[in-house]
């Protein structure tokens, strides 16, 4: 197993990765969105293509910039913008106004 690989499986917390990559970041975003954003910084790296042929330098630089990006969506954004995770995803698909609430109700008469 990749040193760096080894790890990163180390971590429970979103700010020991945050740490361990150097990155600054603001408290408040992340015990607000800590679980978001590790989700969104796997979903980053697995669309990244040939992580596993770099070199240990490369490799962090990558993971790296994943994590960054990832923290950078919920400091411009929040977690029902982004949505993450599918209970997000499920909202938006039923979300209805009031109006169209109103249309369902018989009408009065």
């Amino acid at each position: 197993m990749n040193v760096l690989i080894k790890q990163l499986t180390q971590f429970s917390a979103a700010e020991e990765f945050l740490d361990y990559f150097d990155i600054p970041f603001d408290e408040t975003v992340v015990n607000v969105n800590r679980l978001h954003i590790l989700k969104r910084f796997y979903q980053y790296l697995r669309q990244e293509k040939g992580l596993g042929d770099l070199d240990d330098t490369a490799m962090f630089g990558q993971y790296r910039k994943a994590l960054l990006r990832a923290y950078e969506d919920f400091v411009h954004s929040n977690a029902a913008q982004e949505k993450v995770f599918k209970v997000f995803q499920d909202a938006e698909a039923k979300s209805f106004t009031l109006d169209k609430l109103k249309s369902t109700l018989p009408v009065a008469g």
